[in-house]
């Protein structure tokens, strides 16, 4: 049997006003208080309330058999609270029906996994704790910020925080032959491994509504024909998994009503159901699926599912990237130390991976998808805003 799990990313970022040098001093605050507001407001309307009636009609409709996962980030959930209360609401409605899943990562959506690991736990433990409080729920599958996984990666949280499956990118560097619709075993074969499909998860997220696609239009039938095409390469009734991960921003946001993505969600499930070797699991519920000795698989360098290359340098390719980065993880030890809790939560927001992605001078394809999200007019401009909010906070402690 072949199961579709689909999990969506949920995040927002508190985007850095244009803070100039001259603020530096000023206390006049680093975040763009109206753009957060507007952007919240925006993809409320537009995703987030709409998708989640359609999910939570589709699960009611199928009685159970149509199920999902989400990560929702602390810093999207803050601003849900400030901006939006009732998507909050309707999130907990969805977790309610006992169908959906919801999976833990850094509370502030951070790379913190990469330069200190106790900021890092300190950062998983913040997000379970804000899981269990808003979902009544604790995590037992991890998803890391961009899906940045190393083989490191599983030791931290296995270990430390008992985490029982994990999630990341199919890489094809890493798969080599294998195939990303079955389940496996991190490298001490300790923990479930579950690899995103992006060839078909990146159907719906960015190839939708492409026009010059050969494929387009995406329709449901063309869909669930490729997906029962998946099938037919299995031969000894193992099960598998279509792991279709994706920022749940692709509906509506994205790729905009108008191109049909809501249609397209609507009628998927109806037609996986009519096959009995067709289905829905989340992540959480593969492991007791995996009817076969699952191989390890080994991540000895950091892969995410990001640009084309699903490597860091999304955020850590270029000078800008690197300083900034450094700089800041060099500055929030002197923040811990100082004490003071307020500005260790303003330092922590600053520490989302955001605000380096913005610093992208990447071409091409990645580098237009990387304009499309930062609010800023140049790489150079978020970079010198950034670095002189780190300036302020520094002033602050001294």
């Amino acid at each position: 049997m072949l199961n579709i799990v689909f999990y969506f990313q949920v995040h927002q970022p508190f985007r850095l006003k244009h803070f100039n040098v001259m603020d530096i001093g000023t206390g006049s605050g680093y975040f763009d208080d109206n753009l957060n507001r507007s952007v919240m407001r925006k993809v409320a309307d537009k995703c987030y309330l709409p998708m989640n009636n359609l999910l939570l009609e589709l699960i009611r409709k199928y009685e159970g058999r149509f199920r999902i996962a989400y990560s929702i980030t602390g810093t999207a959930i803050e601003q849900f609270k400030l901006y939006a209360p009732e998507v909050l609401a309707s999130f907990q409605e969805l977790m309610a029906t006992d169908c959906v899943e919801m999976i833990g990562e850094t509370y502030y959506h951070s790379l913190s996994f990469l330069y200190d690991t106790n900021e890092f736990l300190d950062q998983v433990q913040l997000h379970r704790e804000l899981m269990q409080k808003e979902f009544g729920c604790k995590t037992v599958t991890f998803r890391n910020t961009e899906l940045i996984y190393q083989d490191s990666l599983s030791d931290l949280i296995y270990d430390i925080e008992g985490f029982r499956t994990i999630i990341t990118e199919g890489v094809d560097r890493v798969l080599q032959w294998r195939s990303p619709l079955y389940a496996y075993k991190n490298y001490t074969k300790t923990m479930n491994l579950l690899l995103k499909y992006y060839q078909l998860a990146d159907d719906i997220a960015f190839r939708f509504s492409n026009r010059d696609w050969p494929e387009f239009p995406l329709t449901v039938p063309k869909f669930v024909h490729w997906v029962e095409q998946l099938t037919l390469a299995e031969k000894e009734n193992r099960n598998q998994f279509l792991n279709l991960f994706m920022d749940y921003e692709t509906f509506g946001e994205h790729q905009w009503a108008e191109t049909g993505i809501f249609d397209f969600m609507r009628h998927l499930p109806e037609e996986i159901l009519k096959r009995d070797y067709l289905g829905f699991l989340t992540p959480r519920e593969t492991e007791s699926y995996a009817n076969y000795q699952q191989e390890a698989l080994s991540f000895p360098q950091p892969v995410s599912w990001a640009d084309a290359e699903r490597d860091l340098s999304a955020w850590l390719e270029n000078d800008m990237q690197k300083n900034a980065i450094e700089t800041y993880y060099e500055l929030l030890q002197k923040v811990k130390q100082y004490g003071d809790e307020e500005l260790l939560k303003q330092m922590r927001l600053l520490s989302t991976s955001d605000h380096f992605y913005y610093m992208s001078t990447k071409y091409f394809q990645d580098g237009d998808v990387h304009k499309y999200f930062s609010p800023y007019d140049s790489p150079d401009q978020a970079y010198i805003y950034y670095i002189n909010a780190l300036a302020d906070m520094e002033e602050r402690i001294s």
